[in-house]
């Protein structure tokens, strides 16, 4: 097309013009511009020092704050804290920092204990759970702290990681959000190569959020409500049911193998496996968070939040654990396990935090006291039955029977955590007293 006026410009040169350009489709075209220095008057620029929020005295280390506005902006498909830690570029992807493992971080929820004490496969509560144990449209910021020199932070090797949760303020504000995906939103083709198992996919989150003054200037509330519901497959791999070697997708089980044993079980021993493909794990869980803050005066405030967490995860059967010859109970390639051989997987979180706060010209207090109750144990899907594993030629064929291992994982822990600082000003100097 045509005709095109192309224009080239830089500040301290005289501009040049190219008139009457015309392309064809398809046409790469060169247009060469040789410009001539000119001087030029600009306008003034004025420079005002301000100062850094990085480097200042009241830091202690190197640290990243993810503020407000990043928290909104920062896109989250699972919308979890996972995804704004990522900024922090001494973060592996995961949960890992400054190479050492997840499980050595400290995660704190506005500054109390928030771990998973007995640091079984995730850091975080609700994380055995693929669950986030504080609604996503409750953070209001996130401090990660790899080295701080400061006394009140320890207890860890890896990461401090503290998550601010909203406060409510002199204004009425509600939210209500709805995030939904299917099978329609993935793609089913790997290098070409249709995925032969293809069950429903659903996943959907859904919340309420609202804030406000219960009395204006003093008490303020927050309170936040979330569901998350999530089918996906139990397997992606199927069968075979042809002749020769597997398809893509396929294990080298046969359907017709597998029918027998479930129909000998069923037959000889009144047991029903389940079944073998096609079957769906759920991943559900209910979040609430619910906050108070009170300005007792222009010098002292007091806030409690309370935070619940009702998660479960279906899993199958744990692929390694004395399985025939130690080679996975998948399912894969070689082998699938039947439908009633897993289990499911539950984490259950009250968090109570109290905290008050008094400052003065000369000294500064933080009481705090939190408990923390969690309860993760796991449910078979199968009644009582011998677990067994079946091999062909060396190899794990397919699990059946009731999960003997993870069933027996049953942690009840109540924490409580009680501290009291005392900050004293000195001139440039703070010293802090603490218990």
């Amino acid at each position: 097309g045509g005709p095109y006026r192309v224009v080239v410009t830089l500040i301290g040169y005289r501009p040049d013009t190219a008139l009457d350009v015309s392309l064809s489709l398809g046409q790469t075209l060169r247009l060469d511009f040789r410009l001539a220095a000119q001087a030029v008057q600009l306008a003034a620029v004025e420079v005002i020092a301000g100062r850094d929020e990085v480097l200042n005295a009241g830091r202690t280390g190197a640290a990243t704050f993810v503020n407000e506005p990043t928290v909104i902006a920062v896109p989250s498909i699972k919308r979890s804290t996972r995804d704004l830690i990522r900024l922090d570029p001494r973060n592996d992807g995961n949960f890992a920092f400054a190479g050492r493992n997840w499980l050595f971080n400290n995660i704190s929820l506005d500054g109390s204990y928030f771990n998973n004490p007995f640091g079984l496969d995730d850091p975080a509560p609700g994380g055995q759970t693929n669950a986030e144990p504080v609604p996503y449209d409750a953070v209001e910021q996130v401090q990660v702290s790899v080295a701080p020199f400061d006394v009140r932070q320890g207890g860890f090797t890896g990461a401090n990681i503290n998550t601010v949760t909203k406060s409510g303020t002199n204004q009425f504000r509600g939210s209500a959000y709805t995030f939904y995906r299917n099978e329609s939103f993935l793609g089913n083709n790997v290098r070409g190569n249709p995925v032969l198992a293809n069950p429903d996919l659903t996943f959907i989150q859904s919340g309420l959020s609202f804030g406000g003054p219960l009395v204006r200037d003093k008490l303020f509330f927050f309170l936040n409500g979330e569901i998350e519901r999530t089918d996906e497959p139990g397997t992606n791999f199927v069968a075979n049911r042809d002749v020769g070697a597997p398809a893509f997708g396929e294990s080298r089980v046969r359907a017709s193998t597998m029918d027998s044993i479930r129909a000998r079980m069923i037959a000889q021993y009144n047991y029903d496996p389940g079944e073998y493909e096609g079957y769906i794990h759920e991943t559900n869980n209910n979040k609430l968070l619910l906050r108070l803050d009170w300005n007792l005066s222009a010098s002292s405030n007091i806030s409690f939040r309370y935070n619940f967490l009702d998660a479960k995860r279906d899993l199958g059967p744990h692929p390694f654990v004395l399985s025939y010859a130690n080679t996975g109970r998948g399912p894969n390639e070689s082998s699938l396990p039947f439908y009633k051989s897993g289990y499911a997987i539950s984490n259950q979180l009250n968090s109570f935090a109290f905290e008050m706060n008094s400052r003065g010209n000369r000294l500064a207090n933080r009481l705090f006291a939190s408990y923390n109750r969690f309860r993760d144990f796991r449910t078979p899907f199968s009644e009582d039955f011998p677990t067994i594993d079946i091999g062909e030629a060396g190899v794990q064929y397919t699990t059946l029977g009731h999960e003997p291992f993870s069933i027996h994982n049953i942690l009840d822990q109540d924490v409580w955590q009680f501290t009291d600082n005392v900050s004293l000003f000195r001139g440039k100097h703070v010293f802090t007293l603490g218990v």
